[in-house]
């Protein structure tokens, strides 16, 4: 499946990405961490393995708790001028940055070099399938030479001091575009002459990373969620797993070869939508979980969901019963993402 035409999204925050889009928020924090002890701040904090990205490449990360569970998700990419530059959720603005700058503290105060620097400018998200082309237009670099989640510094429709960053939470390609506030506006408006640029809003972006499989924080996971039960044991780096020192290891990593009395699942869905909150049972009727997120499918015009169960029933093909407005409906466990990926990578 192939969602068509380009998106921009929001000034703030990830985005939407069917037709080609644009929208307008703020719900992106961005931050710098630099100095030669960067990374060891980093990975005192997240799961992945920081020190392994090449110069521009960023990885999807997770802020976790002692108790294993996910405080946040985030974007670190290690910048080739020397900091890493990290994305994360403006609604957990507050604690991320209190978690970062404490740390960053701590680790001053025993010599280490480090320092924090919240960037103050707006995210724009363009997605979709000619998002590459449209934003071709108005750079000189090559965007073929930026694979899926690389990120460069370029000039784009004549404002400088941009990063662009091959990413964005739709499953679709597209790029995350880290503008000055004063000209984010007119940039916003340069992308718009373009007749394949639509405007695009939350709502339009919640079904593209739920047909993607992809979490939203506060619903999908949260402090409560380790990875493991979360079903994004992917993030967990291969070293990081052996050394055991990141924020809840001793909880997260014996999950790994363990059982976890729940997991994140899939869902399709016969009736009416299915939303958040919504019980999950057994065929014989039985609570076993609950829908975290849920909406009609535009692609596959069929009703999508993700949720938790017991693990006894997490396998796809699983029969399972959906509770919407006091009636039970018909569902099946399945296999995410919804819709196929189609995010750039190089030949």
């Amino acid at each position: 499946m192939h969602r068509a035409g380009s998106v921009v999204a929001w000034l703030g925050s990830r985005l939407w990405a069917a037709p080609l889009t644009l929208s307008r928020s703020f719900s992106c924090t961005q931050t710098k961490i630099f100095g030669r002890d960067r990374v060891k701040l980093m990975e005192s904090l997240v799961v992945g393995d920081i020190a392994e990205l090449r110069p521009n490449q960023g990885t999807l990360s997770l802020f976790t708790n002692e108790a294993g569970g996910i405080l946040d998700d985030l974007i670190v990419t290690n910048t080739s001028e020397e900091h890493l530059y990290v994305v994360s959720n403006a609604g957990c603005r507050d604690k991320d940055l209190a978690l970062m700058k404490n740390k960053v503290r701590e680790l001053q105060n025993i010599g280490h070099d480090v320092g924090l620097e919240v960037v103050e400018n707006a995210l724009l998200a363009l997605q979709g399938p000619t998002s590459a082309q449209v934003l071709q237009a108005g750079v000189t670099d090559d965007l073929k030479k930026l694979p899926f989640m690389t990120s460069a510094v370029m000039e784009v429709f004549g404002v400088s001091g941009c990063r662009v960053t091959r990413c964005g939470y739709t499953g679709e390609d597209g790029v995350e575009i880290s503008v000055p506030a004063s000209r984010a506006v007119h940039l916003a408006m340069t992308l718009l002459e373009n007749p394949e640029v639509k405007l695009a809003g939350l709502a339009a972006r919640d079904s593209l990373r739920l047909e993607a499989g992809l979490c939203l924080y506060g619903n999908d996971i949260d402090e409560h969620t380790t990875p493991v039960e979360g079903s994004l044991s992917w993030t967990l780096g291969k070293r990081r797993r052996a050394a055991m020192d990141f924020p809840g290891a001793e909880v997260i990593v014996p999950q790994l070869k363990g059982k976890v009395p729940r997991r994140r699942v899939g869902l399709m869905c016969e009736g009416a939508p299915v939303r958040a909150h919504s019980p999950i049972l057994s065929m014989e009727g039985t609570v076993i979980g609950t829908v975290t997120s849920g909406c009609p499918s535009p692609s596959l015009k069929k009703n999508v969901a993700m949720g938790y169960v017991s693990s006894q029933y997490s396998r796809p093909g699983t029969e399972v019963l959906v509770e919407v407005r006091r009636k039970q409906q018909a569902a099946v466990v399945s296999k995410m993402p919804f819709v196929p990926t189609n995010y750039y990578t190089l030949k």
